[in-house]
């Protein structure tokens, strides 16, 4: 059998070579004489970087910048010989850098990276392909835009303090100082979601709570983001409330299409097309992808969604592997996933699960494929 192993992380507990390992551990206990193809990708989160250094060729590089709640923190990217930047929102406005009792998405900022935007630019960077998943941010970009120059002033011609709670003071954008060497550059952004700006399908509804966002901080953030929005519109002609994927990183898709005339691209394809993984998954057995929660934003445009897609058009079976498989998953079997199966093997708090993801996903790989096992055996 040949078997394709491409997971992307498990949000604060695997990356997605641990996840990778600990599914080949658990097959290859049932499978001993696969051929194992092991594939660790990314969709725009946490690990794109590492996913394309490779077979980019990129040196990596490091610079210090703020992280969401103003920190320094130490973030790394990729740098080409063609002089192509590769950067992850996750380095350097990561939600895995706000302990879990500290993130309010009203206070982060996304200025970390805008700072690592200007350390490229000085390492003669000009073009650019940004990862926006994965960040504890829902500041419409504003942090980032500060950080490369733009001004967003309220009614007294005072820039704006970080964050997403003074949004709605916002009376004028001016980027006339924005960074000039920014008019030469070209940017893809690898983007993991195709939502919306806001509204019910939003970047403040269905991505705020897990930025620490509460109901109430929910309506005021979504409030704060159309705000933005009305007033881009009125002063540049751009509409970017409605656009797929100007939600991606709690408006960070918004702000680099209208500021940056970035280019939304699926994650997934990038790091897909970069990894050659249509050539590896032709001729396979079997495809395990997976994340840390299955569900049904999975469809609409994550990793996994991205690999069973190539795998359906080549007619291979894919199963994902999540540490949870929430109700709405059965929208899967729309992209290609045929089967989705959680790793969480028992009633615990959110730290043991954490704690105990790579035994969790080894043992039910092992089970998943003694069950791909026994379905072989069974005559119909």
């Amino acid at each position: 059998m040949k078997i394709v192993i491409a997971p992307d992380s498990f949000k604060e507990s695997l990356t997605a070579a641990e996840a990778a390992r600990s599914i080949e551990t658990g097959f290859a206990a049932v499978f001993p004489d696969a051929n194992f193809v092991s594939l660790p990708i990314a969709d725009g989160g946490e690990g794109t970087v590492n996913a394309l250094k490779e077979p980019m060729g990129a040196q990596m590089l490091s610079a210090t910048v703020t992280d969401p709640l103003g920190r320094p923190v130490a973030a790394e990217f990729g740098l080409t010989k063609s002089h192509v930047a590769i950067l992850e929102m996750a380095s350097a406005s990561g939600l895995h850098l706000v302990l879990p009792a500290d993130r309010n998405p009203l206070v982060a900022t996304t200025r970390g990276l805008g700072e690592l935007v200007l350390a490229a630019l000085d390492a003669g960077a000009r073009h650019f392909i940004v990862g926006i998943g994965g960040s504890a941010t829902n500041d419409c970009g504003v942090g980032f835009l500060q950080a490369l120059g733009v001004k967003f002033l309220d009614s007294e011609g005072c820039d704006l303090p970080a964050g997403a709670a003074d949004l709605q003071r916002l009376v004028r954008i001016d980027r006339s100082g924005i960074d000039a060497r920014l008019a030469s550059c070209t940017f893809d952004v690898a983007c993991d979601v195709d939502n919306p700006l806001c509204g019910p399908a939003g970047a403040s509804a269905i991505f705020g709570p897990q930025k620490g966002a509460t109901p109430r901080m929910i309506q005021r953030l979504d409030e704060a983001l159309r705000h933005v929005a009305e007033v881009i519109r009125r002063d540049f002609d751009i509409s970017v409330e409605s656009l797929p994927g100007s939600g991606a990183a709690g408006g960070m898709g918004a702000a680099m299409v209208a500021f940056l005339n970035a280019k939304l691209k699926p994650g997934s394809a990038i790091v897909a097309d970069a990894l050659n993984i249509e050539q590896a998954i032709e001729g396979a057995d079997l495809v395990i992808t997976g994340e840390g929660c299955v569900d049904g934003q999975t469809s609409r445009g994550k990793a996994p969604a991205g690999i069973a897609q190539i795998a359906t058009r080549l007619g291979v079976p894919v199963i994902a592997l999540g540490g949870a498989v929430l109700a709405d998953a059965g929208e899967l079997s729309k992209v290609g996933i045929h089967a989705a199966f959680p790793s969480v093997r028992r009633a615990c708090s959110l730290d043991a699960a954490l704690r105990e993801a790579a035994v969790n996903l080894q043992m039910t790989a092992r089970n998943v494929a003694a069950t791909v096992r026994l379905g072989m055996s069974i005559k119909v």
